[in-house]
């Protein structure tokens, strides 16, 4: 073993909380629960909150927003693809870029931001959720929007089996349900598919492609979750194989549900009534078959409690990652050993999540995501980057890619953090 192979199978210094005798993180989860648990983060946010928000920017053009957002996040999935590999512990983000920028002050940083790009991912979808749940319930949004973060915060304190799997089962659900109503949409007004040209803009004009970037960086914010399967690595059975294929695949499935989806959406409802929508799929529904949408409601209420579950499961690992490496006080590495969960941890992002979804609105929770996200996406391929220049190699096992992928991903990143200002 050469000694760049060596620094990067030991890129993460030992923590002096760790002994023979100490409690430690449980390996369960395999390739499917990692990809459900990926989608399950993934197109809870997106597709059932996030709709209305994108085509009020880019109208009839939504569609290819998304398209852009996936191929920024192509590059970075790589990078975090090979970087797993080379890395397979929680706080993944920070891990990579203390081994790119031997800085443990930016390590710090970074954590931090991927806790509150998770947060605030949280409570965008916290916030969302009480559009469907009032459907039923004709209660204040600050009530409704408190009971959701108090009840999925003790399932994620309860284990990470049974968080995961609880999560896995919503995800199944909201993936049928997305694909009966792509379905339902196009059986009752099959003339949409003569009418696909619309969602492609006639040119390249500027005029067109500077509104479906700016909807881009919100449509970004449907694909976050990715990177969060990097962050319970210390949980994933053989973490170097099985989390690049996991990563791969979320990406993939997501990309293809949210262009049928909000392709189906905008050919059949005007979009200025969808842009307006706090329950867009509800009426996607009602004007293909002028039904109910209650079954709707429903599906869409267990996809958004699913997206706040992995997102408190994930900032929870983060804090847990971090404080085992000592960059934050180790009681939020103390790992309870009834439950194998990091309480203290959890408890802290319940009560950041409750704090941001009860102060800001839908539409900024989720570009402030997007922003925060990019920010880190940037510097973990900067990481990359760098480890490559420096000839640190990755494991023979590892998945690994050239240095161009890391190269774009970081560009991809800036674009489309500056896109709002073209």
């Amino acid at each position: 073993m050469t000694n760049a192979h060596r620094q990067s199978k030991n890129i993460a210094p030992p923590s002096s909380l760790q002994d023979a005798k100490a409690v430690v993180l449980k390996r369960t989860l395999t390739l499917p629960l990692m990809v459900l648990y990926g989608l399950g983060v993934t197109i809870g946010a997106g597709i059932y909150v996030l709709i209305g928000a994108t085509v009020m920017k880019a109208g009839m053009f939504a569609p290819m927003s998304f398209l852009v957002a996936a191929l920024v996040m192509t590059f970075s999935a790589c990078s975090f693809a090979e970087l797993t590999g080379r890395m397979p512990v929680s706080a993944g983000e920070a891990a990579y870029v203390r081994a790119g920028f031997r800085s443990e002050i930016l390590s710090v940083f970074v954590g931090l931001l991927v806790i509150g790009a998770g947060s605030i991912s949280a409570a965008a979808i916290c916030v969302g959720s009480a559009g469907y749940i009032k459907y039923f319930i004709n209660l204040p949004d600050w009530l409704i929007i408190v009971s959701v973060i108090f009840l999925m915060g003790g399932i994620a304190a309860w284990g990470i089996m049974e968080s995961v799997t609880f999560a896995a089962i919503l995800t199944v659900i909201e993936i049928g349900a997305l694909l009966v109503i792509s379905f339902i949409g196009i059986y009752h007004q099959p003339e949409i598919l003569t009418r696909i040209h619309e969602v492609v803009p006639p040119s390249f004009s500027m005029d067109h492609w500077s509104v479906i970037m700016s909807a881009g960086l919100l449509a970004f914010f449907a694909f976050v979750g990715f990177e969060d399967l990097v962050n319970v690595a210390e949980e994933v059975k053989e973490p170097e194989v099985t989390l690049p294929k996991a990563i791969f695949l979320t990406l993939i499935i997501s990309t293809l549900i949210y262009v049928v989806v909000v392709s189906v959406s905008v050919l059949i409802v005007p979009t200025e009534i969808l842009a307006n929508s706090k329950a867009p799929l509800n009426d996607v529904y009602i004007y293909a078959t002028g039904g109910s949408p209650t079954w709707i409601s429903v599906i869409a209420i267990f996809a958004t409690l699913n997206g706040v579950i992995v997102q408190m499961v994930m900032g929870a690992r983060v804090f847990y990652g971090l404080a085992h490496q000592n960059n934050l006080p180790v009681i939020l590495a103390d790992i309870n050993p009834v439950t194998r969960t990091p309480l203290v941890a959890t408890a802290l992002m319940v009560f950041i999540i409750l704090v941001l979804a009860t102060l800001f609105p839908l539409d900024g929770l989720a570009e402030m995501t997007s922003r925060v996200t990019l920010t880190i996406f940037a510097l973990v391929n900067m990481a990359l980057i760098k480890l490559k220049m420096e000839g640190v190699m990755a494991p023979k096992e590892a998945f690994s890619v050239g240095m161009w992928v890391p190269f774009i991903g970081f560009l991809s990143c800036l674009l489309l953090l500056t896109s709002d200002y073209f």
